[in-house]
């Protein structure tokens, strides 16, 4: 049966997750949150006090780590554990979210990450979101989608799930945490977010999770059709 890789780049809350997930359940492919990786290391950091600007500290940190997918009965979703832990929902805290970007723009965290990610490629058939999937860990990817949104709109995407956490969390704080992480995650040295050249863009400000769903599985078909039988 054919198979491809499907890479979904973009800045923070423009609903990459929301769209690989359904991807990946109408493919049966794999799906892989490379955010959540980012999120989980940042949380082992936080929590064992590691110097992310100290390379020893960082070095020796990841080599204490381990990540792993698990598929979980309860939410029909695979979820992360780091070194055996759930922490699914533990990453999803303010805190974290407000140190993942320069975590994640440590060239030493990085490459632990992209090392893992692309064993999670050779077979084919996954569906992995992120910042860099388009442009560093599968440049031959078959389908790469940049996806989009008006930053208003992410705005509010993150304000609502937030809300739901945290009852005293405000929208301004939610903007000048968005704005500060799409300057780092566009701006760091080592493998920045952008545009692959032959990614496909697609805005969803305006769109459904269903009507993005029907635009990217028409993209799906026609990478299948040229795709070589594995």
């Amino acid at each position: 049966m054919k198979k491809i890789i499907i890479t979904i780049d973009g800045y923070s809350s423009c609903g990459k997750s929301t769209l690989a997930k359904a991807l990946a359940g109408e493919l049966n492919y794999v799906f892989i949150d490379s955010g959540a990786m980012y999120r989980a290391i940042t949380l082992y950091f936080l929590r064992n006090h590691v110097d992310w600007n100290i390379k020893e500290s960082v070095v020796n940190a990841l080599e204490n780590i381990t990540l792993e997918f698990c598929y979980s009965k309860d939410t029909n979703a695979c979820e992360i554990f780091l070194n055996d832990e759930n922490v699914e929902w533990l990453i999803r805290d303010m805190v974290v979210a407000e140190n993942v970007s320069e975590v994640a723009s440590v060239r030493e965290v990085r490459e632990f990450a992209v090392e893992q990610q692309r064993k999670m490629g050779d077979t084919k058939g996954i569906v992995m979101d992120g910042r860099d999937i388009g442009t560093t860990v599968f440049p031959d990817a078959e389908l790469k989608i940049f996806l989009t949104a008006d930053p208003a709109v992410r705005v509010e995407r993150r304000f609502r799930e937030l809300l739901a956490k945290n009852p005293h969390i405000t929208i301004t704080e939610v903007k000048a945490n968005l704005e500060t992480r799409d300057y780092i995650d566009s701006h760091r040295e080592f493998s920045p977010l952008r545009k692959a050249k032959d990614a496909i863009v697609l805005d969803n400000s305006n769109l459904s999770i269903k009507e993005q769903l029907k635009i990217t599985l028409k993209l799906v078909k026609e990478r299948l059709a040229e795709a070589p039988v594995m």
